[in-house]
């Protein structure tokens, strides 16, 4: 017995190809403009960033994975790389002997500052200055929800309440 696939109208093909396409290609020119201008990849930008906007720059480690959308591991390893080069520093948690908090160091927030002119260029160069207002608003209306329903996934538990807690920081920042 053959099993029929359904098959994705132009439309729908059109729209998954060039979120694909987009989701492959912009991570490796963040990657590729981060480390030649200032050293860092764009996760660890991401972190560093988070850490920038946090109370006392500082995180407890599973806050910070879930506002990076890593998974623990990842982030430890991540971590120990950045705290190696003077960028964070492991601080125990308060209250919780168990667990530790990320606390951005001065070298680190030099790094973040360093980074951003060229980091906020590249994207209004390739993302940004390519759409109309209107377009992004719309891009923004349509990939909100699906960014809140993976990050609320059961698959995906280290990134739990991480769409909400990004568009925190996007308002607050």
């Amino acid at each position: 017995m053959t099993t029929r696939v359904p098959r994705m109208n132009d439309a729908e093909s059109r729209a998954w190809l060039a979120l694909v396409g987009t989701s492959q290609l912009l991570p490796a020119a963040l990657d590729a403009q981060l480390q030649a201008d200032s050293g860092i990849t764009h996760f660890e930008f991401m972190a560093l960033s988070a850490l920038n906007t946090a109370p006392e720059l500082t995180l407890r480690t599973s806050d910070l994975a879930v506002r990076t959308y890593a998974t623990l591991p990842r982030l430890s390893k991540v971590v120990s790389r950045m705290e190696a080069r003077g960028l964070v520093e492991r601080v125990p948690c308060p209250g919780d002997a168990r667990a530790s908090n990320i606390r951005l160091t001065r070298d680190g927030r030099k790094a973040l500052l360093l980074a951003l002119p060229g980091h906020l260029a590249l994207v209004r160069a390739e993302v940004i200055g390519r759409l109309s207002e209107p377009q992004l608003e719309a891009l923004a209306e349509a990939l909100e929800p699906v960014l809140e329903a993976l990050a609320d996934d059961p698959r995906f538990p280290w990134a739990r309440g991480g769409a909400r807690r990004a568009e925190t920081d996007a308002t607050a920042g």
